[in-house]
């Protein structure tokens, strides 16, 4: 049986798919690297203000008292962290490097305030590249026009298969069909703009609108990863195939655009560098910053919310253009564009964009939050345990078990991939965003037989690079090395796509949040009812032991390579580790503490209807 490839063989590999990329990320790496160093190595947003001397990372106060508070690490000591000036300057580099090398032993001085806060607005500024924009009024009647076109089309049942017919000749009628089907939705709700749209025109001569309606589409799914599951493999599908040469000469056009992101917005426009300057002004930090109600009073609540719209109304009035942008309109379904004079912002525009990235942080504290709760409840609780019945030991062919970890081993099994989700949701909007270039390359892709149906196998080296970044910075964070396997399966049978590996991903709140759910739930009512109270504590004699009966049993299943048929598909791999997690989801029923879920509201790991 020949070896399994190294992380280094991966990576080595991935290196070859395009020279000029891989100098692109090395220097984006390097950049990030450099911005990052006053900054906490868990948080990654607040400044490091202690270095741990065992861990040889830098850490805000706040992160290292909650890694530390038990366990090993409890006696781990710390020293104040300064850090060292830096010129940003060309030309004073060599100044400063020879500096640093005269003075290596003399004594650091801290950043000052307003060095952390241009190194925290330049990310800002960095993020704005890959955040979309919000959807306007407008554009949500046009996907509503999207959406429904797309759950009467039939199109990956008459493209995906085996067929003697030619496939392109499929493509091009199918891809008209779903093109007359927007059309049609259009007259039936405007009979003007459908007029407009369809009266002596071809299909090429509505390119851009349809281009258009598809982007908003895509834009829609990236800012809302839990929207659109059904369809959204079928949009991309369809704009996919339009690319192909054979069908995008026949059709004399295709249905791609690139996505709208903040920074693209901002710089469309002839007053862009005036609106840019915004991301230079300390004021954006609270127009963009999530108010998270947690442990506030109503009163501190409210003044937080006042501070930020405050915030936003005086950015979008500082920031807007004294002009305003004049746009001719047909109906909310057709703008024309003949009468549009390109001349600056207006304050709502602004506050489009400051609500765009406001979104992103929302959603990455909301994703990120139940993941953080998980491991502050493994470190308390299982960084050391004498009862057996509370050790996370797991043995090969034991219980389902495809892992044979002792109790020690398995606790940094869990953590490291707690650690790695925690990441991978932290840069979940820009991985969805390399998921989309990645998508819809003009690379061809293949259709294979998966084991679970016809699929289409198409290569990710975008998403699989950021993955391998995320996959180095976990490793360079652990203690102990790094346990399991390495390999990120993308592009093959186990995953076929970008589109297939995020959506996996997409399921770690999902999981997470209903056990956290239950967890929080159990601590409320067992000193308020009296009923509950007894039947947890004479079927477990406690409620801490419900909860560790709880905990142990996620955390020793829900992590011992199940789920799978082979060891390629699940193991240890990174991959794997959410395919044990989802196997263990899936038995949730059959366990003994499942009416605990039932009372704290549980309905499925899948959300409510509508998701």
């Amino acid at each position: 049986m020949p070896d399994k490839p190294t992380l280094c063989d991966i990576l080595q590999d991935d290196a070859e798919i395009s020279e000029a990329d891989e100098t692109h990320d090395v220097n984006e790496s390097e950049s990030e690297r450099e911005v990052d160093e006053n900054f906490c190595v868990e948080c990654t947003d607040m400044p490091s203000e202690v270095v741990c001397v065992p861990c040889d990372e830098n850490y805000c106060k706040v992160c290292w008292e909650v890694i530390h508070r038990s366990g090993k690490r409890r006696a781990h000591k710390t020293k104040k962290l300064k850090l060292v000036q830096t010129v940003v300057e060309t030309e004073e580099q060599d100044q400063v490097e020879s500096l640093s090398e005269s003075s290596s032993d003399e004594e650091e001085m801290p950043p000052t305030k307003d060095e952390l806060l241009q190194q925290h607005l330049g990310k800002l500024r960095e993020h704005a590249k890959y955040i979309p924009m919000r959807l306007t009024s407008e554009e949500r009647k046009l996907l509503r026009l999207l959406e429904a076109a797309l759950n009467v089309s039939e199109y990956t049942d008459r493209i995906d298969i085996l067929s003697y017919k030619t496939k392109a000749k499929r493509i091009i009628s199918e891809i008209k069909e779903v093109c007359s089907i927007l059309a049609g939705l259009v007259v039936a709700s405007d009979f003007k703009a459908g007029q407009t749209l369809i009266e002596d025109k071809d299909f090429a001569d509505n390119a851009e609108w349809y281009q258009t309606i598809f982007e908003i589409g895509r834009r829609y799914k990236i800012m809302n990863p839990e929207k659109m599951r059904d369809s959204f493999g079928k949009l991309c599908f369809i704009v996919m195939d339009s690319r192909a040469p054979e069908v995008a000469e026949h059709l004399e056009f295709h249905l791609h655009k690139p996505i709208k992101t903040v920074h693209g917005f901002l710089t469309s426009k002839t007053d862009g560098e005036k609106a840019l300057q915004m991301f230079d002004d300390p004021l954006i930090l609270d127009a963009v910053s999530e108010v998270n109600p947690v442990g506030l009073s109503r009163h501190q609540i409210q003044r937080l919310i006042k501070q930020k719209e405050s915030a936003i109304e005086r950015i979008s009035t500082k920031y807007c253009s004294s002009k305003r942008t004049r746009t001719g309109f047909t109906s909310f379904l057709i703008r024309t564009t003949e009468e549009t004079i390109d001349d600056g912002f207006t304050k709502e525009e602004i506050r489009q964009v400051l609500y765009s990235i406001g979104d992103v942080n929302a959603y990455v504290r909301s994703n990120r939050a139940p993941i953080a709760r998980m491991l502050v409840r493994l470190e308390e609780n299982f960084s050391s345990v004498t009862d057996p019945a509370f050790s996370l030991s797991i043995r090969n062919g034991v219980d389902g078990a495809r892992l044979s970890h002792n109790h020690e081993k398995q606790f940094h099994f869990c953590a490291q991939s707690l650690s790695l989700w925690s990441i991978l949701m932290r840069d979940f909007i820009q991985l969805w965003s390399l998921a989309d270039n990645d998508l819809l390359s003009e690379n061809r892709y293949r259709l294979a037989d998966t084991g679970q149906g016809l699929q289409r196998i198409k290569p990710a080296p975008k998403v699989s690079r950021a993955m391998h970044k995320v996959l180095n910075e976990v490793q360079r964070k652990t203690v102990v090395p790094f346990v399991g396997s390495s390999a990120v399966h993308i592009g093959d049978t186990a995953v076929p796509s970008a589109l297939t590996y995020l959506d996996k991903y997409l399921q770690v709140p999902r999981i997470l949040n209903p056990i956290d759910t239950c967890l929080n739930f159990l601590d409320v009512i067992y000193p308020k009812d009296k009923f509950v109270a007894a039947s947890i504590d004479s079927q477990y004699q406690s409620l801490d032991n419900l909860k560790k009966v709880i905990m142990t049993d996620f955390f020793r299943h829900a992590f011992d390579g199940s789920g799978a048929q082979d060891y390629f598909n699940a193991g240890s791999c990174i991959d794997g580790r959410l395919t044990s997690c989802w196997n263990w989801a899936n038995e949730i029923s059959k366990k003994n503490y499942y009416k605990f879920f039932l009372l704290s509201g549980f309905i499925g790991f899948n959300g409510t209807d509508g998701w």
